[in-house]
């Protein structure tokens, strides 16, 4: 993993940039509604919308934190993306992005998780939209300069046995700056069978806090806020 690099906030060029960038993308989107008519455009997006990430049906609670101790990485089958929401001429629209291209690993020691590492490749998030795509990676992200988003935990994590849920602190950095958060997870596997542990969760951020702004035009506007999402297929490290 790189070193994260940190700032404080955007530069009067760079958000005048990504203002820009968002107007435009806007306006694309805009043309689309004219075309489909709001209500339409908000079924379509939001059918497009991806579900939240939920443990899978194989998974259960941990019958014994001690089996799942050691080092794991990120496999086969993990995701990560961001959902936000959109009120276009009074509909609501969800819309999601999300990329397979996620790496790292997780340490388990004496019951808890003590170190974590999970990087994502922000050039590759994808919507249903090749536009709004391009949107978010050449202006609001400006992926050239910040290619990935790092979560790195700064605190044991308690695992209890029978339980799924754990909260993991740590920084995230995203676009250049580096935040504190906490994310809301939860942990399952077949930990006695030696098969995968999988990991969910989601942090909810706030887009200015690090250098993005959020478009309102009058007929579209996109909510400052969102959520980051998550699921991690763990695998034993070899």
């Amino acid at each position: 993993m790189g070193p994260a690099q940190e700032r404080k906030g955007p530069s009067v060029r760079t958000g005048m940039k990504v203002a820009i960038g968002v107007g435009a993308a806007v306006v694309a989107v805009g043309v689309v509604a004219g075309i489909y008519g709001p209500g339409l455009y908000a079924d379509r997006a939001n059918e497009a919308a991806d579900d939240e990430p939920t443990l899978q049906a194989s998974m259960a609670p941990l019958s014994d934190t001690e089996a799942v101790e050691g080092t794991w990485t990120v496999g086969e089958g993990s995701f990560a993306g961001y959902r936000v929401d959109e009120v276009l001429q009074g509909a609501d629209v969800t819309v999601t992005g999300r990329t397979e291209d996620v790496t790292g690993s997780v340490t388990v020691a004496d019951g808890a998780i003590t170190a974590a590492d999970v990087e994502v490749d922000v050039t590759s998030v994808a919507t249903d939209e090749a536009r709004r795509d391009e949107y978010f990676r050449d202006q609001a992200m400006e992926v050239d300069t910040y290619p990935t988003a790092v979560f790195e935990l700064t605190d044991p994590a308690e695992l209890e046995t029978g339980a799924t849920s754990v909260a993991l602190t740590g920084n995230l950095t995203l676009h250049g700056v580096t935040r504190p958060a906490t994310v809301e997870a939860e942990v399952a596997g077949d930990a006695a069978g030696g098969g995968p542990v999988q990991v969910i969760g989601s942090v909810p951020i706030t887009f200015t806090d690090f250098g993005v702004e959020a478009p309102d035009l009058g007929f579209v506007s996109v909510e400052d806020e969102g959520v980051i999402e998550f699921s991690l297929q763990l695998e034993t490290q070899e």
